[in-house]
């Protein structure tokens, strides 16, 4: 991949952290620059952003602490979505984050194509959010 969009997911992958993008202008931005997805993964702390060729680059994310729960509980992963599409003050992709793997989601797939994520737990239980229009 050219360092151009690496550094591009880099930028995105740090504003998702610093609260200095949201997640409408971070889509915005990848799918400007070519990409069509990307996976967080919660128990690795990566991201992996990947191009229709099928190139892709894997960045580490911030540590966190704790672990993904062991059970995936897909309606307080549907409430945090709600929370983070409301934007509240006390609103951070970190809290998020961490509120995410206490309800057992082991990590999501963003796809720009289908526009939805789904996150999945460890047991491969799903939850799908489709983009708002």
């Amino acid at each position: 991949m050219d360092a151009e969009r690496i550094s591009i997911a880099q930028t995105c992958l740090l504003a998702a952290h610093d609260g200095s993008l949201s997640f409408p202008e971070i889509v915005g931005k990848l799918i400007a620059s070519g990409f069509e997805g990307y996976t967080v993964d919660y128990r690795r702390n990566s991201q992996t952003y990947y191009l229709p060729d099928g190139d892709s680059v894997t960045l580490d994310m911030q540590p966190s602490a704790g672990s993904v729960a062991a059970a995936f509980d897909a309606h307080e992963v549907e409430r945090l979505v709600r929370w983070a599409q409301a934007n509240p003050a006390d609103y951070s992709y970190i809290v998020f984050s961490e509120k995410a793997r206490d309800a057992g989601c082991a990590g999501y797939l963003v796809s720009f194509l289908g526009r939805r994520v789904v996150y999945f737990g460890r047991t491969a239980e799903t939850h799908v959010e489709h983009f708002p229009k």
